[in-house]
């Protein structure tokens, strides 16, 4: 059993700023949140916010295991796709594609993605709450 005292923990502390608007921050960064009823461009709604969490996590996931498998890569791309369920509201599914420039075998993509599939954080806790499926490919 894991102790609690040795766990992550993390912490964001999320203001409203006016009716546009909220700012998050946490540690040194500060994160602009599109709370507009009306929406904005200059800032990530909730559901995008979770869509690039997904993103966020899966390019750290990579970053972490490159060096332990020492797969070779000179760029990542993650796409990410949420469609949202009115009723009630929540995404009923995310697809996503990570588009990988490296000249390994398509074994060590396929390695590459059952790692990032099977220790992100944040992708084990939204999929068994969506329907969360994707590819990893060679960049073109």
């Amino acid at each position: 059993m894991t102790d609690p005292a040795r766990k992550l923990s993390f912490h964001v502390l999320a203001h409203r700023t006016d009716a546009h608007g909220s700012v998050a921050r946490c540690k040194d960064a500060e994160l602009l949140l599109d709370t507009d009823l009306a929406g904005r461009l200059d800032a990530f709604n909730p559901a995008e916010l979770l869509l690039a969490a997904v993103s966020a996590c899966m390019l750290k996931g990579i970053e972490r295991v490159t060096p332990i498998l020492q797969f070779q890569l000179r760029g990542v791309e993650v796409r990410v796709h949420g469609v949202r369920q009115d009723v009630p509201p929540r995404l009923e599914s995310i697809d996503y594609e990570i588009l990988v420039d490296s000249d390994e075998s398509e074994q060590r993509l396929a390695l590459l993605h059952d790692n990032v599939r099977k220790f992100g954080t944040v992708f084990n806790t939204v999929a068994p709450g969506a329907q969360l499926s994707g590819v990893l490919r060679r960049a073109p």
